[in-house]
């Protein structure tokens, strides 16, 4: 890499308010705060609204699209099967 041309890449905690949840890594983002972790040494922290703990996605709390309406209405519209399609018989 070349000196002075990328951004200061350190440690830094990500912490979920919503789930209670922070994990280590390393990034560019910086913060005016900054917490004790677990081995000992202060890290600067951000705080994030969602993550892997709290998206409904990862949780298992996504909501599921009722497909079986929608192809009921289509059918309602459009005519149950073998109707009107005009194919050999």
């Amino acid at each position: 890499m070349q000196q002075d041309k990328h951004p200061d890449y350190h440690p830094v905690v990500f912490r979920d308010r919503a789930a209670g949840y922070a994990f280590l890594t390393r990034s560019t983002a910086t913060s005016d705060q900054t917490i004790e972790w677990d081995d000992g040494e202060t890290y600067p922290v951000v705080d994030v609204e969602i993550s892997s703990e709290s998206h409904p996605f990862y949780t298992g709390k996504a909501r599921t699209v009722d497909t079986e309406g929608r192809i009921a209405r289509f059918e309602r519209r459009y005519g149950g099967e073998g109707q009107g399609s005009g194919g050999a018989p």
